[in-house]
């Protein structure tokens, strides 16, 4: 990298981390890697990121949070239809995914079963990422039974964390499968749970 701009060195090193540990885990994630594919001096990396570990949480902070955030979260703000909203984020999300990048599942969900329970840190950040995906559904879910989109005899919360579960349970199975097939078939039956919300 002979670009020496901090915050372009810093980003280009988020970026190189956050695929190192997609493809590898962050236990397994090389920093002799990640300083290869930038360029980058071990000393400069050490100038943005004291430890590996504050790296990781670095990834979860700013590029996974980010992602779900711009794909789960800003989309169901102050929607006309929940329902149609969350059918047509789904499809987006089946779109994204092809044979090549399949096998790597979600980063969110992955990080989630590997450091979850041996690190407070990533387990916190995680979890928080989860509870805003979850609160936005449930927040249009509730303002979906107020506008009549949605029967109120459901619970708001509860279906939530079902569509956020299952969304990663299909990630899973298709990750384990290398199948884009399986994703498409496992969120077809959640598209039609959620089918089943409508008034």
């Amino acid at each position: 990298m002979v670009d020496r701009d901090p915050d372009k060195t810093r980003q280009a090193l988020l970026f190189a981390a956050f695929t190192e540990i997609n493809q590898n885990g962050f236990q397994a994630a090389s920093l002799n890697n990640i300083l290869k594919e930038t360029a980058v001096t071990k000393g400069a990396l050490y100038h943005h990121f004291p430890s590996k570990l504050e790296l990781g949480y670095a990834v979860v902070d700013e590029l996974i949070w980010g992602n779900v955030k711009e794909s789960w979260v800003t989309p169901l703000i102050d929607v006309d239809n929940i329902i149609d909203a969350l059918l047509s984020m789904i499809d987006r999300s089946i779109e994204y995914r092809n044979e090549d990048n399949i096998c790597f599942g979600c980063p969110l969900n992955n990080l989630a079963q590997e450091m979850s329970p041996i690190d407070e840190g990533f387990r916190e950040r995680i979890n928080h990422i989860f509870d805003q995906w979850r609160a936005a559904i449930t927040d249009g879910l509730i303002e979906g039974q107020a506008n009549s989109i949605v029967k109120k005899t459901i619970s708001a919360e509860a279906s939530a964390y079902f569509i956020v579960a299952a969304i990663e349970g299909a990630t899973s199975l298709a990750k384990n499968a290398k199948s884009v097939d399986v994703l498409r078939t496992s969120l077809q039956g959640l598209k039609e749970h959620i089918q089943t919300l409508r008034k």
